[in-house]
């Protein structure tokens, strides 16, 4: 049966403890599991903390069954917290199994968080050696893929400068191109797009269609964004709460993991725990988001407060917001006013202006950045930040309108000329 897969995955189980350890030293960890066999609170608890759930077990892989075929191109979709990225990990080697089996068969480059892999003080042709031969393989070979890789990766002017100094665009270029061309059988790709530019993003899609058909690697590819799910997998399973609940053909995939929670509105966000991307400064990070009402009317503006945590003061500060609709179809990107993030908890209030949108339902990225002599510096990323609902107030002479044929912006009126 190996013969035909790469992956095998049987039963695959995987459980945290809640509060066991993680005190920070070891007389802390000592005071909490002292307080509990007495029955008491956490003296290190912080403040607000659920104590019902100190101890508790939870299972962020539940029974997991999966077969991988070589050369093909999977989709991974789910809500933040079904369970992807530590199904990845688990791939990867980075984290053990609580129960099942894992069977691989062949050599995998993974793409868990941008620079994966790198050391900071080398440069970005020594962390090409280093991960080549992490994977096996001579100096030969390595040297003979160096071209390739270093044109790919758009960097050659930054090669031999430690990588410590390159931007986080910088860094995932330099990381996909070592994870695309060197010597492996499976691909792990982990919502590591989501940095790099439109074009790279694209080249970067074509290239994983390359390798699984024409190259015969395996492509394992997770992301939220349903168009380059679309563009890359011939098939994808939809995880939620640690269980596998689909697997198959593409489009059944993405329609399912719509229509099971994909877009829940709340009034308020723990922005805290999203899926973060690393190598950004994380000087200024954004921990909450509260919105006022998040139904709103054809032509009404969705106001929301943002809280950041800011570790020193930064100048120029501004947010960046990537609109999407349901289907995770970009639909525009707009910009907020400039301030001055001061040191500590602060927070804002913004207003996003829905009068184009046409009614149905909508989640945007969060991109927190500041300009420094004209050079744009990302502090922090909130993929699929918040969600919200454009709602029909029927003021286009009463009809109904008609996402399917007209779209999901609503362009303005035609002029009469004469």
């Amino acid at each position: 049966m190996s013969g035909e897969n790469a992956i095998e995955i049987r039963g695959l189980k995987k459980q945290y403890r809640l509060g066991q350890i993680g005190g920070g030293t070891l007389t802390a960890d000592l005071q909490s599991w002292w307080a509990r066999v007495r029955h008491q609170e956490d003296p290190n608890s912080k403040i607000g903390t659920d104590q019902r759930r100190i101890g508790q077990a939870f299972m962020a892989l539940n029974g997991i069954d999966l077969t991988v075929k070589k050369g093909e191109a999977l989709g991974i979709i789910g809500s933040n917290g079904a369970g992807k990225s530590t199904l990845l990990k688990i791939l990867s080697r980075i984290t053990a199994p609580t129960e099942g089996t894992v069977d691989i068969y062949g050599r995998i480059t993974s793409m868990l968080e941008v620079g994966t892999g790198f050391s900071p003080e080398m440069t970005g042709r020594e962390n090409i050696y280093m991960n080549g031969a992490i994977l096996g393989m001579s100096r030969a070979e390595i040297d003979e893929k160096m071209e390739e890789i270093i044109e790919f990766s758009e960097v050659r002017e930054f090669i031999d400068t430690p990588v410590k100094r390159y931007s986080s665009g910088m860094y995932v270029k330099l990381a996909f191109s070592v994870a695309a061309h060197l010597d492996s059988e499976i691909m792990i790709m982990d919502e590591v797009l989501a940095v790099g530019d439109v074009n790279f993003q694209q080249k970067c899609l074509k290239k994983m269609r390359e390798a699984a058909t024409i190259e015969g690697k395996t492509v394992l590819y997770v992301s939220h964004n349903m168009n380059t799910i679309r563009q890359l997998c011939n098939r994808c399973i939809v995880l939620n709460s640690g269980k596998l609940v689909f697997c198959g053909e593409t489009e059944k995939a993405i329609e399912i993991y719509e229509n099971n929670s994909v877009l829940e509105k709340r009034s308020e966000y723990d922005l805290t725990r999203l899926s973060r991307i690393t190598g950004l400064t994380n000087v200024a990070r954004m921990e909450r988001l509260r919105i006022a009402c998040s139904d709103v009317g054809m032509n009404q503006q969705l106001k929301f407060e943002l809280q950041c945590m800011c570790d020193s003061p930064i100048q120029n500060t501004m947010l960046r917001f990537v609109l999407f609709d349901k289907r995770g179809n970009t639909l525009g990107a707009t910009y907020s006013n400039m301030w001055d993030l001061v040191s500590g908890h602060s927070a804002r209030e913004f207003a996003l202006d829905c009068s184009v949108l046409a009614p149905g339902e909508y989640y945007a990225d969060i991109i927190l950045i500041s300009y420094d002599g004209g050079i744009q510096i990302r502090h922090d990323i909130a993929i699929k930040a918040f969600a919200f609902s454009v709602r029909e107030d029927n003021i286009l002479y009463n009809m109904e309108w008609n996402r399917h044929g007209w779209g999901c912006i609503r362009l303005p009126s035609l002029r009469t000329e004469g």
